[in-house]
């Protein structure tokens, strides 16, 4: 009886899924706002794919994982029309329940089950909020008129395609 016990022990071990899959999530809510709200934002993975895009505040749902044993990265960029553009970084980190497969997934849960779902990260930043400077070389004029700026509140990507007039 206790070699047939021992055998079921070995064996179902082998068939468990990872302990993180099991306990945890491979996609996670994250909730998306701006100071100003309405802007337009774009997700971008590590590949380079745009994967989610929309105006905040909202909540979009994205994987923890980005292949096998690749943590998700994430670019998420946010625009509004005068405001300048920010890009924040949102990336994962390893769950501490990937661990608990020393104990109850054994190395299939963690060298297979949990890198290949994803499993085995998770993000702890549940918000992500980006403050928009106000671009005062481009704030809406009071009014009519001519409005002068300085070059130094021209942001720097518009700065290049400024054209010297003689």
């Amino acid at each position: 009886m206790k070699k047939i016990f021992t055998v079921f022990l070995c064996a179902s071990t082998l068939f468990v899924s990872g302990c993180a899959s099991i306990v945890s999530e491979s996609k996670y809510p994250i909730n998306l706002a701006s100071t100003p709200d309405g802007a337009s934002f774009t997700i971008v993975n590590r590949n380079g794919q745009e994967v989610a895009s929309g105006q905040t505040p909202t909540t979009v749902v994205l994987p923890a994982g980005n292949g096998f044993f690749k943590k998700g990265i994430y670019a998420i960029k946010f625009s509004k029309a005068g405001y300048s553009d920010k890009t924040l970084t949102l990336e994962a980190g390893v769950d501490g329940w990937y661990f608990g497969n020393l104990l109850f997934g054994g190395l299939i849960g963690m060298l297979i089950v949990d890198p290949a779902t994803g499993a085995m990260y998770k993000f702890n930043q549940k918000d992500v909020k980006a403050m928009l400077s106000q671009n005062t070389a481009f704030a809406p004029l009071q009014g009519e008129g001519l409005k002068i700026v300085s070059v130094e509140d021209i942001p720097l990507e518009l700065r290049e395609k400024l054209v010297e007039l003689k």
